[in-house]
């Protein structure tokens, strides 16, 4: 299994290289998923208006397709401009079930400057899969994809 550091060396390079901010996702989700054997689900919700709208993702198809501004831990992490990392999802009453499988959750906002863009959600089946080195992964992975995605129009 590639270190951390090493899965974002890989995406970095990829990102670098890619100039289309929907291709530059879609890898991004790719090599989380393959790289990382804890992340059983990962894409990307952009925003749109007021609510998240799934973008590229890897794993079983999500109902939640779209997420209101505040509902949810995704629509909170946007609202709130915050990572938000659950340890047990069953104990969180803002979680949406996607997978009776799923365990824990952290998502992380895609921003830029000020704006949140979008968001990296990644769910796994095991309790308290997401440390400290996750977040800071995540966080950079998201920086990237800032770099390559244009705020919404009318903002």
């Amino acid at each position: 299994m590639p270190s951390h550091d090493e899965v974002l060396a890989t995406i970095r390079e990829q990102i670098t290289r890619e100039r289309d901010a929907g291709r530059a996702m879609t890898l991004a989700v790719g090599t989380l998923k393959q790289a990382m054997p804890d992340y059983s689900w990962v894409g990307i919700y952009l925003l749109d208006s007021n609510e998240l709208v799934l973008g590229p993702f890897e794993g079983k198809p999500s109902p939640h397709t779209h997420i209101p501004l505040g509902r949810g831990i995704c629509g909170a992490a946007a609202a709130e401009k915050a990572t938000i990392i659950v340890d047990d999802v069953s104990a969180d009453p803002r979680y949406l079930a996607c997978s009776l499988d799923t365990k824990s959750e952290i998502v992380v906002p895609i921003m830029k400057g000020a704006e949140v863009l979008g968001e990296i959600d990644i769910d796994s089946d095991r309790r308290a899969a997401f440390g400290d080195t996750d977040q800071r992964m995540l966080e950079a992975v998201a920086a990237l994809l800032a770099e390559r995605m244009t705020p919404p129009a009318g903002d």
